[in-house]
């Protein structure tokens, strides 16, 4: 249940690296495939990456979210546009097939995020962590039938008061859920978002793994939609253990902070130009 725990993500770095900074020196170590191309996630999906954009496999995304002051955390992919103005990165969760009959109730939804500030933040304490507070919708759930896409966003708050927005999307397939969470400064996050969106339409399961391709017997999620929002499996745990679940969840990975603004870095957009060459 690798992506229960979700993904915390921080952006000091890419915002203040100098263009010879060893920070820098070390992203553009990382193996960037240059579109086009085709990015492969996880075996179960693929994702045609254009020109003017770059992907990195699991191991390059784990070195980069280190490089960015994260966690170390496996099973991640990433896409972004050769400027890094914002990046998106994927994740797949085995959960089973998920079924979509359920109606989506934004307001309880929010309250239940809001509930778990508390508990989450104790856990952030432990973890050395900083506190955040749910503050409300920025888009608030909706799900496409057609495209079998759930999506929200969640503005959040430091404890200094300032402003965070978390874009999220759960793409349903067959055997379970990938998430694809968007990583970008909140002032261009309209413009990033519409970016992001285009390039989820060129993500595709593989055969057999298609939400359409379920067959009787397949595994089934033990939740529906709105435990999507909540946390998957940590939203569907026991009474007694929920908010040790869900606290755990909240506080390691699950919220995206991005800190100060994301620049255009002097010479990293040449470097994909010569692998290119």
């Amino acid at each position: 249940m690798r992506w229960v725990l979700g993904l915390l993500l921080i952006w000091p770095l890419l915002a203040s690296a100098q263009a010879d900074s060893p920070q820098l020196a070390e992203l553009r170590k990382l193996a960037w495939q240059v579109g086009p191309t085709e990015g492969r996630i996880a075996e179960k999906a693929t994702i045609q990456v254009p020109k003017g954009h770059v992907f990195l496999d699991a191991q390059n995304t784990r070195r980069f979210l280190e490089l960015n002051g994260n966690p170390p955390s496996d099973g991640h992919y990433l896409i972004a546009p050769e400027s890094l103005q914002w990046f998106a990165v994927f994740s797949f969760a085995p959960s089973g097939f998920v079924k979509d009959d359920e109606k989506i109730d934004a307001d309880q939804i929010l309250k239940s995020l809001k509930d778990s500030d508390g508990p989450g933040n104790d856990e952030r304490k432990r973890l050395g962590m900083r506190p955040l507070y749910t503050d409300g919708w920025e888009v608030p759930p909706h799900y496409d039938t057609d495209t079998k896409r759930l999506e929200w966003g969640t503005r959040l708050k430091t404890d200094t008061g300032a402003l965070i927005v978390n874009y999220t999307s759960r793409l349903l397939g067959r055997s379970g859920v990938m998430s694809a969470i968007l990583v970008s400064d909140p002032k261009s996050l309209p413009a990033d978002t519409q970016e992001f969106k285009s390039a989820l339409q060129q993500f595709s399961y593989v055969a057999g793994e298609k939400y359409a391709e379920f067959k009787p017997g397949d595994k089934v999620a033990e939740y529906g939609l709105a435990a999507l929002i909540l946390g998957g499996a940590a939203a569907v745990a026991t009474k007694k253990g929920f908010w040790a679940a869900l606290a755990g969840f909240f506080a390691a990975f699950w919220k995206l902070i991005i800190g100060g603004a994301i620049a255009v870095l002097a010479g990293f957009k040449s470097m994909f130009k010569r692998k290119q060459e």
